[in-house]
C-alpha cells in the first residue's frame, strides 16, 4: 500500500504518527514570533504534529519579515530552502502582504497571507493537509505552545501603528492600532505564569500608545474592572509576581507615571525607547519628534526619580541628508545621555516607505559603514563605564542557560538575545528560571561576571 495515499498522508507513520507534519520557519522580530506561537498553538489544537526540519513535513509555513529589503531577501531564501525540500510551502507574515514579490520570485507556493492572518494560514493548511480529528485528546495547554524558553514569554499588548515614521511601513503592513482588552492580556499572563513563566516581555508596535484607540476600554478581571491604559496594565501586570520588561515605548508625557512603578519595584526599571537619532533635521525628515533636548531633561528626571533605571534605544546612522554636523550632532547626544543599552542600523530604503520621496541625498555605503563603526565604538566606551560601576554590586539575576558550575544569565538591565549577558559562577547547581543573587566582580564592553551568593 502506499504511504502517501490519502489514508496515510505523506511522511507519517503507522498509528499515532498519522497526524499530518508541520515544519515552521519563524523570522523577524518578537512581534512576528508571537504571530508564530498563535499558528503553532492553532495547529497543535487541531492535532498536527511539529517537524523538527523539513524532511518529512508534509507542509511548510514560513512566517516572513518584510521591513527592510535584507530581511526580504532573508524571507525569499527560507522560501526558496522550503520549496526545495516540499510542494506545499504557505507564506505568511508582513511579506506575506505584498504577494505579487512573493510569487514574482517564488511562483509555486502554495498560498500567501498577510501578517496576524491566523485563519487564513490555517485554511491555507487544512487545504494542503487536511487535519485529522480526535475530539478526546486535549493536546495544547492552556497557555499555548510558546517558542521561546519556559521561563520567559512575549506578551502582545497590540497590533498595529498609528504613528507615520517616514522609514517605516509597518503602518501599511500590520495596520492601525488595534489594543487587546486588559482583561484578556492579564488572562494570558496568568496562564503563563502558571506555565512556569518568570519574566513577562510585553510588546507591541507602541506599547505606550496602548488603549488611545479604544479610548481605554475597561474590561473585567477577576472582581474589578481594568482601563486598557498602558500605566494601568503595567501596574496589573506588575502584581503578578514575575519580572516584567517593557519595549517599544515612545516616550509621551504618561510614560512618567510608568517610572514610578520601576522606582517602587512593580515593573523592572528597564525601558526600551526607540530614539533613533538626535539631530532636529534628521529627526523631521524621519518624522520624529525632534526636541532631544528636552529628552535629555526627561532622561535625567527619570534617573532621578529612578537610579536603577536601564534605558535601550536604537538609532539609523546614514539617513538620507544626514550630514556629518548631524552625525556629530548625535555622537555628542549619545554621550549627554549615557544610555545603557543601544543597537544601530545602517539606514537601508524600504520599497513604499515615504523617505524614498524625500529628495535627500544619500549616504554612501562606505560613509555609512564608517559613521556605524564610530557610533558603535563610541557606545562602547559608554557601557563599559556603565558596566564598569556595577563591580562590587550585588544584582538579581535571572537564569537562561545553567551549567556546572558556571551558567549564562541576564541582569535586570539586560533582555534576551538583544542585551548583555552575566556569567555567573555558583557552587550550588541552577535551573534555567533561577533568580539569583550574583556579587558582581568582572565586567567587559557589554557583560558582567559574578558569583552567585
Amino acid at each position: 500500500m502506499d504511504k502517501h495515499g490519502p489514508d496515510n498522508p505523506a511522511g507519517a507513520e503507522a498509528g499515532a504518527a498519522d497526524a499530518p507534519r508541520i515544519s515552521f520557519v519563524s523570522l523577524g522580530c518578537p512581534k512576528a514570533l508571537v504571530d508564530s506561537e498563535r499558528i503553532v498553538t492553532a495547529l497543535r489544537s487541531e492535532g498536527y504534529e511539529l517537524a523538527r526540519n523539513h524532511d518529512g513535513a508534509d507542509a511548510i509555513i514560513v512566517n516572513t519579515c518584510g521591513f527592510l529589503d535584507s530581511a526580504k531577501q532573508e524571507s525569499l531564501d527560507a522560501i526558496g530552502a522550503a520549496l526545495n525540500a516540499n510542494g506545499k510551502v504557505i507564506v505568511t507574515g508582513c511579506m506575506g502582504a505584498s504577494p505579487a514579490e512573493i510569487r514574482a520570485t517564488h511562483p509555486n507556493v502554495f498560498a500567501v497571507t498577510g501578517p496576524q492572518a491566523y485563519e487564513s494560514v490555517m485554511q491555507a493548511v487544512h487545504e494542503a493537509v487536511p487535519p485529522l480529528h480526535d475530539p478526546y485528546v486535549d493536546l495544547v495547554p492552556p497557555q499555548g505552545i510558546k517558542l521561546t524558553p519556559r521561563h520567559y514569554a512575549y506578551l502582545k499588548i497590540s497590533e498595529g501603528c498609528n504613528n507615520s515614521c517616514s522609514f517605516c511601513i509597518i503602518p501599511d503592513l500590520r495596520g492601525k492600532l488595534v489594543s487587546r482588552p486588559a482583561a484578556d492580556v492579564l488572562r494570558e499572563a496568568e496562564k503563563l505564569i502558571a506555565a512556569g513563566v518568570k519574566e513577562l516581555l510585553v510588546i507591541s508596535q507602541d506599547t505606550s500608545a496602548y488603549g488611545v484607540d479604544t479610548r481605554y476600554a475597561q474590561s473585567r478581571w477577576h472582581d474589578r474592572d481594568v482601563r486598557a491604559r498602558f500605566a494601568d496594565l503595567a501596574r496589573e501586570l506588575g502584581s503578578l509576581g514575575v519580572w516584567v520588561r517593557l519595549h517599544y515605548v515612545y516616550p509621551y508625557p504618561h510614560v512618567d507615571e510608568i517610572i514610578e512603578l520601576m522606582a517602587e519595584g512593580t515593573v523592572l526599571p528597564y525601558l526600551d525607547i526607540p530614539f533613533q537619532h538626535a539631530s532636529p533635521k534628521v529627526l523631521k525628515a524621519m518624522r520624529r519628534p525632534g526636541n532631544q533636548d528636552k529628552t535629555l531633561e526627561r532622561i535625567q528626571s527619570w534617573r532621578d526619580a529612578c537610579p536603577d533605571l536601564a534605558i535601550r534605544s536604537t538609532f539609523i546612522v546614514g539617513f538620507p541628508g544626514e550630514t556629518e554636523d548631524d552625525f556629530n550632532m548625535l555622537l555628542d547626544w549619545i554621550q549627554q545621555a549615557k544610555l545603557d543599552r543601544v543597537g544601530a542600523f545602517k539606514y537601508e530604503p524600504v520599497t513604499g516607505a515615504a523617505a524614498n520621496d524625500l529628495g535627500l541625498e544619500a549616504v554612501p555605503p562606505e560613509e555609512q559603514e564608517r559613521r556605524y563603526k564610530r557610533f558603535m565604538g563610541t557606545q562602547q566606551a559608554i557601557s563599559a563605564r556603565k558596566l564598569k560601576s556595577k563591580i562590587g554590586k550585588r544584582l538579581p539575576v535571572i537564569i537562561d542557560e545553567p551549567g556546572p558550575g558556571s551558567s549564562k544569565g541576564r541582569s535586570m538591565a539586560d533582555a534576551p538575545e538583544i542585551d548583555g549577558s552575566v556569567y555567573v559562577s555558583s557552587r550550588r547547581p541552577l535551573r534555567a528560571g533561577d533568580i539569583v543573587r550574583v556579587k558582581i566582580d568582572h565586567a567587559d564592553e557589554y557583560d558582567l561576571h559574578g558569583q552567585a551568593t
